[in-house]
């Protein structure tokens, strides 16, 4: 592995992979090369001279920008699967014994500690760089008190990784939120140049969300929601519609049951639409709306949401938005209906997990393409691999036969965190034992029965 990567003066070339750069001015290319200078990128095309520049050798690689996951409830990664066969709330239908409402926010979030967040942190964000997540926006529900806050971005830092901090709600006599939201800005994202940058939640089900509105729009960030039906928020929303306060900081997750007047009015604002179409289908949050949001001229991103429910791998997120739009066109052609919308194809998918999602986050001026100039997060995909070779089509074979296993490197800002199948620096087993006492505690302290084969 090249020393120094990421560091100022120290020069990268990545030679010879199929490059998508995911912006139409740099263009793609069948084999050529990225320059990569500290931790940003200095040129992109065939035959690049790079003096004295260190080598990676990218033949039998694609070569594409990091992936962006615009929603992600990381604290919950020592809950991984529990949830799988639950849904989002007790509605008093049948499936809903067993629902992240009862069970993950009012059962085990409750017991949750410093160091509970902290690891769940750490290694959920591990993880998303052994898949190619460069970037995420860590929706952490779990401020209980400032210290619950603190360790969830000293975990975020320690992973080097780039994040969006989201400065969510939390329970009991010591959760300062929204208030804490002007210190932890003052203390940890002073700096626009740093990979950590911060959101604001702002859930219109919790009382006093118009005061973390307006501390969001205060501190100049993103102000980011869950919009969905089934938490009985639509006649809220359409009042906070009709009286303008959507704009372009608003971050707008799932947007499952709202009225075309919301909808419209999320348009006309240039709001972002955060979707996590696996999840939406899986836990009754309703239809993911991805044609809705096409058809009023919004581009979505992807998000991975909840692992105690769902991976939190962008493979999985890609192929999912990718089908269920071509379902629900394949469904109207065979049906005799000739005025179709375009199908979304692998490229709009990989779009909506990257640039898309840079844009969602306010970060596109740093990520999302391979463009030089920006910041240098940048993946190897392994195309030589026994489940892609041969390789025909380039975004074909990411979106509809990669995962994880073929994510070969993977660089922040220039510095490489995967090398060549191995994430970089970590020690997993000691990691891993960590997180299994943690799960241990959660269960024990919240009174759930760790059943591993409950039906």
């Amino acid at each position: 592995m090249p020393s120094a990567s990421g560091e100022a003066g120290r020069r990268l070339l990545i030679r010879g992979g199929s490059v998508l750069s995911m912006d139409p001015h740099v263009g793609d290319f069948a084999c050529a090369d990225v320059l990569v200078s500290g931790r940003r990128i200095e040129a992109v095309g065939p035959n690049i001279d790079a003096g004295d520049a260190a080598i990676l050798d990218a033949r039998g690689m694609i070569v594409l920008p990091g992936f962006v996951d615009t929603h992600h409830h990381q604290f919950e990664t020592a809950l991984r699967g529990f949830l799988a066969d639950g849904i989002l709330i007790n509605d008093g239908l049948p499936h809903s014994a067993i629902n992240y409402h009862e069970d993950i926010l009012q059962k085990f979030s409750m017991v949750y500690r410093p160091q509970d967040v902290y690891i769940s942190e750490l290694f959920g964000s591990l993880s998303q760089i052994d898949a190619g997540v460069t970037t995420v926006m860590d929706v952490s529900q779990i401020h209980h008190s400032p210290e619950h806050s603190d360790a969830a971005i000293q975990a975020l830092r320690e992973a080097g990784r780039r994040a969006v901090f989201g400065y969510f709600e939390g329970w009991g006599d010591r959760a300062q939120y929204p208030l804490d939201a002007r210190r932890l800005k003052s203390e940890h994202f002073s700096s626009d140049d740093q990979l950590l940058t911060m959101a604001m939640g702002g859930e219109i089900y919790m009382p006093g969300h118009a005061e973390a509105w307006k501390i969001g729009r205060e501190l100049a960030i993103p102000i980011a929601l869950h919009v969905v039906g089934t938490f009985g928020v639509q006649a809220a929303f359409d009042e906070l519609a009709r009286s303008g306060q959507f704009g372009a900081d608003n971050i707008f997750i799932h947007m499952t049951g709202m009225s075309d007047l919301a909808w419209k009015a999320a348009a006309d604002a240039g709001a972002h639409i955060s979707l996590s179409v696996p999840i939406e289908m899986t836990m009754r949050h309703g239809m993911p709306p991805i044609q809705k949001a096409l058809d009023l001229g919004m581009q979505p991103s992807l998000s991975s949401d909840v692992e105690c429910t769902m991976t939190a791998d962008p493979f999985t997120q890609m192929r999912s938005a990718m089908t269920l739009q071509r379902a629900f066109v394949n469904e109207r052609a065979l049906s005799g209906d000739s005025d179709l919308p375009d199908m979304v194809t692998s490229r709009d998918a990989i779009r909506f997990a990257t640039i898309e999602g840079a844009k969602g986050l306010k970060l596109d001026r740093k990520i999302g393409s391979l463009t030089p100039g920006k910041d240098a997060d940048i993946l190897l995909l392994d195309a030589s691999a026994i489940n892609v070779a041969p390789l025909n089509h380039v975004t074909g074979a990411i979106v509809t036969l990669m995962e994880r296993s073929n994510v070969d490197t993977v660089m922040v800002a220039g510095a490489i965190r995967k090398w060549r199948g191995e994430v970089v620096g970590v020690d997993v087993a000691k990691l891993r034992s960590e997180l299994e006492a943690s799960r241990d505690y959660l269960f024990e302290a919240s009174g759930i029965s760790r059943d591993i084969f409950r039906t």
